[in-house]
């Protein structure tokens, strides 16, 4: 009779261990959870009420409210994914690319003071995606259905 080799990560050749994938899997949706209220509560809320603080930014990069308001209905957007378990990798690499554009606007039109506050939240919605990788995949993977 044989036995079956537990699967091996192709990095370490070792064993995951359960322990360590639950609490990866809770710091996970801890992540996800905290960074989705905060991208609706402090940023997304904000900008779609037109708060003055959040409309000033806007008016020096010069594109007007128009884009203030879908910043932050992305964000919302966003944040809302971060919570759905298949849409939680998408959405944290859609998030990383608004934040690509937040450091790019930030650097050209903005003060710099807070340069790195994107960098640090994509690095977050890396690893996020990271993490959540597995159903990302899976999704992609799924069949498309046709509209008889």
């Amino acid at each position: 009779m044989t036995a079956t080799a537990p699967a091996t990560t192709a990095t370490t050749g070792t064993v995951p261990s359960p322990a360590a994938s639950r609490r990866t899997g809770a710091a996970l949706w801890a992540a996800q959870i905290t960074l989705a209220l905060f991208l609706v509560v402090a940023s997304g809320v904000p900008k779609l009420a037109g708060v003055p603080a959040a409309a000033e930014s806007f008016d020096l990069i010069g594109y007007g409210d128009w884009f203030m308001y879908l910043v932050g209905l992305l964000e919302i957007a966003g944040a809302v994914g971060l919570v759905i378990p298949r849409l939680a990798g998408p959405a944290a690499l859609a998030l990383i690319g608004l934040m690509a554009g937040a450091e790019i606007f930030i650097w050209l039109y903005l003060d710099t003071t807070f340069w790195y506050t994107p960098l640090v939240f994509a690095a977050l919605f890396a690893w996020i995606a990271h993490g959540r990788r597995a159903s990302t995949a899976r999704l992609l993977r799924r069949p498309h259905r046709r509209a008889a």
